[in-house]
């Protein structure tokens, strides 16, 4: 054990954030830290870092253990480079190149045996400068900053001269470079694109030491921990496995505890009605019956009833109307900045029903695209047609669709001036804006607070066409899975940009990758991007800019409505094994169930009692037999396809 937190309270006034939190974490283990905004995640890993201070219990760290926390937001100034801010941390590994090339020369004047207790010493520095990788220090520090992202023209800029997210990239490659034997991460994939995310998993999949991250980065998740704490009221739960094992165990457990909360409940008012009625008998022994069950509840402990789901975002999106089949078609489109051209010639169309992910890596005009589309930045050429009676909702994820001076109520008020007050009350209160709340300025609203309230107005929209620039930035898990459901339910139209990939594996359609400053086109989720990537990206950017959009077309030699056909006829069938899968699943139980009961004494002594059972054993299992064949044979269909 490397890491142990023991019963950590903490509150701020009357409302308790932690509450007998206890966990610990082994060495090289890599753990999440998850919960909804505001639960204590950031919290307890300054508490665990030594920034803050807990009102009681005790974290334990190894002795000689190190241990390198990045915060979300970074208070890094001054005028050094961002290459000399990561130099900074190889600086003993410098001083011991400088004492080697200093010993060197010394060699050169000394002889007997001041030379061979000088040989000795410079053995032992040299390998111990080995050991800090001091031969390829610079090449290391180089390829954590292009892993997060920085080009080496960047490598230059003072820190000063730097954004919000580019400062937490270099304090994380900082920290990166320190490596400590524990790792304190709070959301270190904000301001990363794909390409640095996927470094970064790799970087942390193969790291020596543990690593605690907190992230609402889903795949992420996924790809490095083995262990998930979960904070929900006040308490931490831990789970094995990684975030899909985490959500399928939660979803399981919170099922479990609501039933147990209800038939508890229900136990309750069982035997207070009947406390009740034998107290209304008035005779000597119904009223001491009545006392030794109320002794009973009295005894009982009362379970703590569940979260409950009303507290959780609820968004539904619905078209007014319906769209034409061609919702979106765009030509020839060009855009340059000074000094950098993002892309030019490229040309792609839309279908109604598509949920269309725009991905690519941070510049290359993802977002521009989406603010060409909407007019709100002009394009150097080409040409943009929307289809008939296409209604466009967009999200903005500077959500400069907002007005910053406006409350909350006055927002929705002034854009939907229809309304009554008491509809955009409750329109607010599903996005969790009640009371007083509603009142409150854009301005002094958080990053999340604001996404909602963007939602709020897209839903209200009735759009039938939906733009949406990472719409998952700052919400927290929960609020995701809510987008995701009802971009899913959807039955208009989206295209949007995205670099949260369990979100787009789970609701894209079909993937445009913006890769030299050319479109490559992927009909399927992130999976199959990830599939198809190496083939397609070096089929794509090997033809020239002006056959690029020629060439889209060509990239599965198959139409357009052939292809939604396959897509139809694929998804049709992944339902039939799903479907399949399920009968599988519970005939199996069933025959489980069925083992059992043959065991028990008073049923194997029943003869007609065992008849009856084994006869519906064997109806299971040549069902069994039926469905494992339609199954082989469904599963090789989906895989052709």
């Amino acid at each position: 054990m490397i890491l142990s937190c023991q019963e950590i309270n903490k509150s701020f006034g009357t409302n308790v954030i932690l509450k007998d939190v206890s966990f610990h974490i082994e060495e090289r283990e890599k753990a999440a830290l998850v919960g909804a905004n505001g639960t204590g995640k950031s919290t307890l890993l300054k508490i665990i870092s030594g920034e803050m201070s807990c009102d009681s219990g005790l974290t334990v760290t190894s002795s000689d253990k190190t241990l390198g926390y990045l915060a979300q937001h970074q208070d890094m100034d001054g005028t050094a480079s961002i290459y000399d801010a990561l130099l900074e941390i190889k600086q003993p590994v410098i001083d011991m190149e400088n004492r080697l090339r200093q010993m060197e020369q010394e060699m050169n004047r000394v002889t007997g045996e001041d030379l061979s207790r000088l040989m000795d010493s410079y053995h032992r520095l040299s390998s111990r400068f080995e050991l800090e990788n001091g031969y390829a220090y610079k090449s290391e520090i180089n390829g954590v900053l292009k892993g997060l992202g920085f080009e080496e023209e960047e490598f230059s800029k003072e820190i000063r001269t730097l954004s919000g997210g580019q400062k937490t990239r270099v304090a994380l490659g900082r920290l990166l470079l320190m490596k400590p034997d524990i790792l304190l991460l709070d959301e270190p994939t904000n301001h990363l694109d794909i390409d640095s995310i996927q470094w970064l998993e790799s970087f942390l999949i193969h790291y020596p030491g543990a690593v605690l991250i907190v992230s609402h980065d889903r795949y992420f998740l996924d790809r490095i921990v083995t262990k998930v704490f979960e904070l929900e009221q006040s308490m931490l739960t831990a789970y094995t496995g990684n975030y899909t094992d985490y959500a399928r165990k939660r979803a399981s457990v919170r099922e479990a505890k609501i039933r147990a909360w209800m038939n508890q409940q229900q136990e309750i008012r069982h035997q207070k009605e009947v406390i009740e009625k034998l107290r209304s008998f008035n005779r000597e022994k119904s009223i001491r019956r009545a006392e030794s069950r109320e002794k009973m509840l009295e005894k009982m402990e009362v379970l703590e009833k569940p979260q409950e789901y009303n507290d959780e975002m609820r968004l539904k999106l619905e078209p007014a109307i319906q769209s034409g089949n061609d919702v979106l078609t765009v030509e020839d489109l060009s855009k340059s900045w000074p000094g950098q051209r993002l892309f030019s010639h490229l040309s792609f169309s839309v279908k109604r029903g598509e949920r269309v992910a725009v991905i690519g890596a941070n510049g290359t005009g993802k977002t521009t695209i989406l603010k060409i589309l909407n007019g709100l930045t002009p394009p150097d050429g080409g040409s943009i047609r929307l289809g008939s009676n296409v209604q466009i909702g967009y999200y903005d994820q500077e959500h400069n669709v907002l007005d910053m001076d406006k409350t909350i109520f006055d927002e929705i008020s002034d854009a939907f001036p229809s309304l009554t007050g008491t509809r955009i009350r409750n329109v607010l209160a599903a996005f969790l804006f009640t009371g007083d709340d509603v009142f409150q300025p854009i301005h002094t609203l958080s990053g999340g607070e604001r996404g909602r309230v963007s939602l709020a107005k897209l839903m209200l929209s009735n759009a039938n066409f939906l733009i949406l620039d990472e719409p998952t930035n700052h919400l927290d898990i929960t609020s995701k899975e809510i987008l995701e459901q009802a971009l899913n339910q959807y039955t208009g139209t989206v295209l949007y940009v995205s670099h949260d990939r369990y979100f787009i594996n789970q609701t894209a359609t079909r993937i445009l990758e913006l890769v030299n400053e050319s479109l490559v086109n992927y009909i399927g989720n992130y999976d199959y991007y990830l599939e198809k990537k190496e083939e397609l990206t070096a089929r794509y950017t090997n033809a020239s800019p002006e056959n690029t959009a020629a060439a889209a077309p060509t990239e599965t030699k198959l139409s357009w409505q052939q292809q939604k056909e396959k897509q139809a006829k694929r998804r049709k069938n992944e339902n039939q094994l799903k479907k399949l899968e399920d009968e599988i699943s519970g005939l199996e139980q069933r025959s489980s169930e069925i083992d059992e009961l043959l065991s028990q004494p008073d049923i194997a002594t029943d003869a007609a009692r065992c008849t009856e059972l084994a006869k519906e054993q064997s109806d299971i299992q040549n069902r069994l037999e039926e469905l494992f064949e339609q199954w082989e044979v469904l599963a090789e269909e989906t895989q052709a396809d």
